[in-house]
C-alpha cells in the first residue's frame, strides 16, 4: 500500500444550458470531472488545461479558480489498494463546444487516445446522481448542487 499526495487540476466545464460536463473514467469507472494529475514543473493551470485536452479534446477559452480541495474528505484508496491523498484544484472553464457536441445535444464527440475517458455527457445538477459520482469528488459535487461558494474546502 503506498500513501502519497497528489496535486489535481480539474474542470468545471458549463454548456450553454448551465449543464456541467461528466466524464465517465476508465480508471475508477464512476463519474467525475474532467482533470488529472499535476507533473513535474507543471502550474496547476497548466495541468489543468493539459488535462481537459487529454481527456476531452476541448480547447479551453477561459477559466478561474473556483475551489480548493485538500483534508480527510480527499483520501482515497484505488481499487489495486493504493492510497493517495488529493489536493485537488478545481477552475470554472469556458471551452470552445461548437461542432464538439452529438446530435443528442449532450455528448462530446472525443475519442481520448489513452482511454481515460468511457464517455463525456453533459448533465444539470438536478439530473446528477450522487451514487456514480467517484468517492473523491463526491464532496465538489455536493458543493456544486448546494451552491457551497467557499474557496477552501477541507
Amino acid at each position: 500500500m503506498t500513501r502519497r499526495i497528489v496535486v489535481t487540476g480539474g474542470a468545471i466545464i458549463r454548456d450553454e444550458f448551465g449543464r456541467i460536463l461528466l466524464q465517465k473514467r476508465s480508471d475508477y469507472g464512476d463519474w467525475g470531472l474532467p482533470g488529472g494529475g499535476m507533473e513535474p514543473g507543471e502550474s496547476i493551470e497548466e495541468t489543468m488545461l493539459r488535462e481537459v485536452m487529454e481527456e476531452t479534446g476541448l480547447e479551453v477559452k477561459q477559466y478561474h479558480l473556483n475551489s480548493i480541495y485538500s483534508g480527510p474528505r480527499m483520501k482515497y484508496t484505488y481499487p489495486d489498494g493504493n492510497e493517495v491523498v488529493f489536493v485537488m484544484f478545481l477552475f470554472n472553464v469556458e471551452a470552445e463546444l461548437k461542432g464538439k457536441i452529438l446530435d443528442d445535444g449532450k455528448t462530446v464527440n472525443f475519442k481520448d487516445q489513452n482511454n481515460e475517458s468511457l464517455q463525456l455527457v453533459f448533465k444539470g445538477l438536478d439530473e446528477i446522481d450522487l451514487d456514480s459520482i467517484n468517492a473523491v469528488q463526491k464532496p465538489v459535487f455536493v458543493d456544486l448542487i448546494t451552491n457551497n461558494n467557499k474557496l477552501l474546502k477541507t
